[in-house]
């Protein structure tokens, strides 16, 4: 054979080798999560809150500045804010700004399958099992159901994912991965305040680091002295990483203050209130709970101390807080895959099809874009959870302020009518800081004279949903509905009352 010859029959195998890991079992479960994804936020166009995220994004993009004080209600008198997720909350503005309605929608689709994909590659590395390492982004799956919506959230949570693979990576690999994590933290402080439980969580898997015992199953293998200290300077670094962000210390404590000291907007908004047991996701926390405590001594697995402080870690965030239930399936999935990872065979390249994942990888494809949402379909979600109608209403008769409008409307009204200053918003720290979330709570559940509210700010008119139980008592204090819908409904003083 000529030299030739011998050097096209290495590309020609190049080749062939490339195809096979491009048509592999694993990318083809991967396009299947992608699958997954689209289908399950393809409906999830309507959270109440991604409209002043959106808002936020457009003055960052127009201004090229970041505000540090409330620009979109007339309650709080431009009272400090921390815009502790301005740079998602640019991205959000950046994807509208290229697509509309539909790049809104590939915004939410591309984390959420960034977020099931790296959940998979997560628990691969755990339990190096691919196919048993499929449970670990199902249980991120069924969890994150409770909030992946167009929020920065989703971009957190990602980021999280990324931390636990860096660790992982680190502590079984090379430590050279943990100076990853400052770059990381550096963006992510920015992004979401969910960085805070991302220094927790590394600071949790350092501690445990310096801890040698073994408890029956239970076990803790102290690191060498290089793992060890690798890890701590890269904690180190991440702290300071964190002060690269607009307003200094006061966002680092931002998500302390959130749990100390917000106590109202905890115990009133629904996704921050404790677990109710009211649904099977709430069940499911529980059984995943009872899998990974009894895994160890059914199949005779050691359960590693640092799996058990997330687990714990995990577990109590969401008992507390209901939205929480996202993080605990990030934290559990990958201790769950890696308990499992003997209970099926793992995969064979040599035994692989390459043949049948290229056809179910483009099927997968086909069916991501058939089953996108289309700009209509996207204009009746908005319609069928936003006040699209009253606000034109609104605008069309120009009716005069002060307003007062529903919790839940704010955002929208921030975006759709920004010469109608808000109330009151989802941004409820500003709020409560101010006093105004207690103020309002009070009126709307009528702890107090409702027409003493409505007197201490003018209002002029009143935009409340449909099932509001204030639209009645309006309708007996002689305020007048001069608009309704399916949605929302307007009232206005009864001119016989000026």
């Amino acid at each position: 054979m000529s030299e030739g010859t011998a050097v096209a029959t290495q590309i020609e195998a190049a080749k062939v080798s490339y195809l096979r890991r491009v048509f592999s079992f694993p990318v083809m479960l991967a396009s299947l999560l992608v699958v997954l994804a689209v289908l399950t936020v393809r409906g999830r166009f309507d959270d109440p809150d991604m409209w002043w995220h959106l808002k936020m994004g457009n003055v960052i993009w127009e201004t090229h500045s970041i505000p540090h004080t409330d620009l979109f209600s007339y309650t709080t008198a431009h009272h400090a804010y921390i815009p502790h997720e301005w740079l998602s909350e640019l991205s959000i503005y950046g994807a509208y700004r290229w697509g509309g309605y539909p790049g809104l929608m590939v915004w939410l689709c591309f984390f959420t399958s960034a977020l099931l994909v790296s959940g998979y590659c997560l628990c691969w590395l755990y339990s190096k099992n691919a196919k048993i390492a499929f449970l670990g982004p199902l249980i991120i799956w069924l969890f994150s159901t409770i909030g992946v919506a167009i929020r920065p959230q989703i971009v957190g949570y990602l980021f999280l994912v990324f931390e636990l693979l860096l660790l992982h990576a680190g502590q079984t690999r090379n430590p050279r991965w943990f100076f990853a994590l400052p770059p990381l933290f550096a963006i992510w402080v920015n992004a979401h305040g969910s960085f805070f439980l991302g220094l927790l969580v590394a600071a949790l898997v350092l501690a445990s680091s310096f801890v040698d015992f073994q408890a029956g199953l239970l076990t803790c293998r102290r690191w060498e002295a290089s793992r060890r200290g690798a890890l701590a300077f890269a904690v180190a670094l991440s702290i300071a990483a964190l002060f690269l962000n607009p307003i200094g210390l006061s966002q680092i404590l931002y998500p302390v203050d959130t749990l100390l000291h917000q106590h109202i907007g905890l115990s009133q908004v629904e996704e921050w209130q404790a677990l109710q047991f009211s649904e099977g996701r709430d069940f499911a926390f529980l059984g995943i709970i009872a899998l990974i405590l009894l895994l160890p001594a059914i199949r005779r697995t050691e359960l590693w101390c640092q799996e058990l402080l997330l687990l714990a870690l995990g577990a109590w965030l969401a008992a507390s807080h209901h939205r929480m239930l996202f993080v605990f399936g990030i934290l559990t999935a990958p201790i769950l895959s890696r308990l499992l990872a003997t209970a099926w065979d793992n995969y064979d390249a040599a035994h692989d099809l390459p043949g049948a994942n290229a056809i179910l990888i483009a099927v997968s494809v086909l069916f991501v874009f058939w089953m996108f949402p289309s700009q209509r379909n996207l204009e009746n979600q908005v319609e069928g959870k936003s006040p699209v109608k009253a606000v034109e209403f609104i605008r069309s008769h120009h009716l005069p302020g002060p307003m007062l409008n529903e919790y839940v409307y704010g955002g929208y009204l921030i975006w759709a009518s920004p010469g109608n200053p808000v109330f009151v918003d989802g941004r409820s720290d500003v709020f409560e800081a101010t006093g105004v979330l207690a103020e309002f709570a009070e009126w709307s559940m009528l702890q107090d004279d409702p027409n003493q509210l409505l007197a201490k700010y003018r209002i002029n008119f009143c935009l409340m949903a449909r099932n509001s139980p204030m639209v009645p008592v309006l309708a007996l204090m002689r305020w007048k509905t001069v608009y309704s819908d399916d949605i929302s409904v307007v009232l206005v003083r009864d001119e016989q009352d000026h």
